[in-house]
């Protein structure tokens, strides 16, 4: 199963403070372990909310609103996905994510859909045509969503 984690945004990542020495080592050293296990897929931090923009999207409306962003908690401020064998172990992988500059810090763990997800809607047509997008994306990825 795949995973997105997604790194809650803290007073401090909305201010857009640099991580430091120390954490940058510590999340280097379980980024590599991430890696070695064969777990890691992607990750990356991002800027404040202030940097970004939502699109709100209303029947044919969009309309970009800019930030910063309220309701700093709920704000993402960085992601990892990762492929492991069930949430159980996600958790404990979680779990050894190192403290985030002395702050108090969270990580929501979400499973990605997969085809199997999707129910008859996913048709045969509609896989075929997902599995051509995944391998012009992501040639690493197999057709068949893992």
């Amino acid at each position: 199963m795949r995973v997105m984690v997604l790194v809650k945004a803290t007073t401090g990542s909305e201010a857009g403070a640099q991580a430091s020495e120390q954490l940058l080592a510590e999340m280097g050293r379980f980024n590599e372990a991430l890696a070695d296990a064969g777990v890691l897929e992607a990750g990356e931090g991002l800027h404040p909310s202030s940097r970004g923009v939502r699109v709100r999207l209303s029947g044919a409306e969009r309309r970009v609103v800019p930030g910063p962003f309220a309701a700093t908690p709920e704000l993402v401020s960085g992601f990892w996905i990762w492929k492991v064998a069930s949430l159980d172990e996600a958790i404990a992988w979680a779990r050894r994510i190192p403290s985030l500059n002395g702050e108090p810090g969270e990580v929501e763990l979400r499973p990605v859909l997969g085809d199997e997800d999707f129910g008859p809607e996913f048709t045969p047509e509609l896989r075929a045509q997902e599995a051509r997008l995944r391998a012009r994306t992501d040639p690493s990825r197999k057709p068949d969503g893992r």
